[in-house]
């Protein structure tokens, strides 16, 4: 038997570092080659590692948080052979993430209670670990613990360290899901005083996004502007060509409609379409139109790109849009499908409200929040009519985008969605 020293590898071009985000093994498992073992979070992207061969895991560098050069071994198995033991270093100290500064907090309103969750579902034998230690298990253990409605901190491992398997999760469902009596004494309450905390780490992607959003916010001085939108005609184009679109074409909703509105717009206010090095004093303008679409995911908010929209029709923003956004739902889209945007738009329709100061994705000179659509009364001409409304906020850096040069963009916007044969003109 030998040692093999695994390094953690080159992960994209000009990547020097990783954050560990999640181990996927432990001491004493057992993994086959390509079997995933590590994600590991860079500037651009989550990158999940496999394993570089068969073997039982003897020792495992860094936790979640800690930053790994790249190069550096991460990890050794026990493998059948010689292995490469020649290839074991010591590893350098690693660098724990530290959590972005918080911003000066601002006074806010009183918070209206939150409603009580909902049970949690406890079955079979349950075990109560050392409060502030984490259960181990695997990603697809955890995504079947929570649809499940489990807590894994209750739940018996079998595997290596007291790893959950998957026949462990199986084992607790089959004990049937305990339930509090429905029956209780008159004047008894179930309700009980509460005085636990709970700590979190701020690591990973939540890090990233703090960092991003500190560095935007404290060094883009931001002016926001909001607009109404009557897209009565644009809905009535839309479920026309959703009932005769070609076959294999994907349903539309507004954002490509909207995607193609902003080629035009930014073509004609090509300061908008540009990137800011404010260190070098430099504003590049681009002629390409890369949109960014914020996108949420089970692990954070990401902004896939979709390239080149000044040479798509409706139908290629359509299926592109869909394609980075559930690539990156899957946790699949690779490093370039998440850089080179050029602008950002935020959809927050399901979520509704009537407007939002979204942030600027630096170096970004600005960002588009569209919001849900609905029927309102308005009055045209004297008449109240109840016509379909869409509210648009958008963000500008006001270093470089004069407050008309933006507000001329988004009335720009308006035109051709109250009017939406002008996009395709």
């Amino acid at each position: 038997m030998g040692t093999f020293a695994f390094k953690l590898p080159d992960i994209g071009e000009g990547v020097v570092e990783g954050e560990v985000v999640e181990w996927m093994v432990a001491v004493g498992d057992t993994v086959k080659e390509d079997d995933p073992i590590l994600s590991v979070m860079t500037d651009k992207a989550t990158v999940e590692i496999p394993a570089p061969c068969d073997g039982t895991v003897t020792k495992i560098i860094g936790e979640a948080g800690d930053i790994l050069p790249v190069g550096v071994v991460c990890i050794e198995f026990e493998v059948e052979g010689d292995g490469n033991a020649a290839a074991s270093e010591p590893a350098p100290a690693v660098e724990e993430a530290k959590p972005a500064p918080e911003p000066t907090p601002e006074p806010t309103p009183e918070p209206t209670p939150a409603p009580e969750p909902a049970p949690v579902a406890v079955a079979g034998p349950v075990v109560e670990r050392v409060p502030g230690t984490k259960p181990l298990a695997s990603p697809a253990v955890r995504q079947r613990a929570r649809a499940a409605g489990v807590d894994l901190y209750h739940v018996a491992g079998s595997g290596p360290a007291g790893r959950i398997t998957h026949a462990d999760l199986d084992v607790h469902l089959s004990g049937g899901a305990s339930r509090a009596s429905s029956t209780m004494p008159m004047g008894s309450s179930s309700k009980v005083a509460k005085n636990g905390t709970e700590e979190i780490k701020v690591i990973g992607l939540r890090r990233k996004i703090a960092d991003s959003m500190m560095a935007s916010y404290s060094t883009i001085p931001h002016f926001s502007y909001f607009e109404e939108v009557d897209v009565t005609e644009l809905e009535s184009l839309r479920q026309h060509l959703n009932a005769t679109r070609p076959e294999g074409a994907p349903k539309l909703t507004y954002l490509p409609f909207i995607m193609l509105a902003l080629v035009k717009g930014l073509g004609q206010r090509p300061e908008c379409n540009a990137l800011f090095d404010d260190e070098a004093g430099v504003v590049t303008r681009h002629e390409a139109v890369h949109l960014g679409i914020a996108t949420q995911t089970d692990r954070g908010l990401y902004v896939p790109v979709v390239k080149h929209v000044e040479a798509m029709d409706i139908w290629s923003a359509a299926s592109e849009m869909g394609r980075v956004t559930k690539a990156t739902r899957d946790g699949k889209a690779g490093v370039d499908e998440l850089s080179g945007s050029t602008f950002t738009i935020t959809s927050l329709g399901r979520m509704g409200g009537l407007g939002a100061t979204p942030i600027i994705n630096k170096p970004e000179v600005g960002i588009l929040g569209v919001h849900n659509a609905k029927d309102r009364a308005v009055v045209i001409d004297g008449r109240v009519e109840v016509r379909r409304i869409m509210n648009l906020s958008s963000s500008w850096d006001h270093r470089v985008v004069d407050g008309h040069d933006g507000a001329s963009l988004v009335q720009l916007l308006k035109s051709m969605l109250e009017h939406p044969a002008t996009i395709f003109m």
